[in-house]
Order: C-alpha cells, then sequence, then structure tokens
C-alpha cells in the first residue's frame, strides 16, 4: 500500500519526501496500537497530531495527541487505512529531518524523536532546543 502525503496547499503527493517526518516500522506498529481501542482490534478514529510546543529544560518539547481534524496549514500523512499523521505547518519546520521511531527496553518504553536540528538536550531527554 503506497503511503501518500498531503502539504498544506492540498496537493497530494505520491512519497513521503514534502512530509517533515520520518516514521520507522516499529513507531507505525505502536501508533497502530496507540489507536486500537477493543477487543475487537478495531481502530479509533482519530488523526495522530505531532507538534512542537514550548516548554521543558531545553525550551520545546515534542507532543503527540489524538485529534479529530485537521487544519488549513497540515501536512497530512495517511501511513496506512487507519493510521493518518499530521504536522502543522510551524512544527514541521523544526521536524524537518526528523525520525520517529519506538524504543522499548526494561527501564522504559515510548516514542523517540531523532532530530537532526536539535543543539541541545536536556538530561532527562524530553525537551530540546534549536
Amino acid at each position: 500500500m503506497g503511503r501518500t502525503s498531503t502539504n498544506f496547499h492540498g496537493k497530494e503527493k505520491n512519497n513521503m519526501k514534502d512530509f517533515p517526518l520520518e516514521i520507522t516500522p516499529k513507531a507505525i506498529d505502536a501508533l497502530r496500537e496507540a489507536l486500537r481501542y477493543d477487543t475487537q482490534e478495531k481502530l479509533r478514529v482519530g488523526i495522530v497530531r505531532i507538534a512542537i510546543q514550548g516548554g521543558g529544560c531545553s525550551g520545546l518539547q515534542y507532543k503527540l495527541d489524538i485529534d479529530t481534524d485537521t487544519r488549513e496549514d497540515d501536512y497530512v500523512l495517511e501511513v496506512e487505512e487507519g493510521i493518518t499523521v499530521v504536522i502543522d505547518g510551524h512544527s514541521a519546520t523544526v521536524l524537518r529531518g526528523t525520525t520517529l521511531d519506538y524504543e522499548s527496553t526494561l527501564l522504559a518504553a515510548g516514542f523517540k524523536f531523532l532530530n537532526p536540528n536539535a543543539k541541545k538536550h536536556c538530561g532527562c531527554g524530553s525537551s530540546f532546543g534549536v
């Protein structure tokens, strides 16, 4: 199944090169699991919104939410049927070139952003600066 990306101008793309973020297979599996809501393995209706917001020790932090709608300036990526990821235009500038991964260790499990634009990180790893 081919992935499609749409930028804020509404022009459909046949590949992900215009979407500001790469998503690993492990992260896609975790997104699918996060959207799962019942024992019949159906997906919850919603959109995964990835954003940057002010906060944390280093000034910026990543935010993942379930949303119900897209906005005019969103970059939209249909990862697969039932999994759509959106990033607003402002956050896209900071996230360009970033990889979203999912990591599970004995101590912790969660999404991990590998952002080449981040120039500083806090000790806890939850915030960054550009």
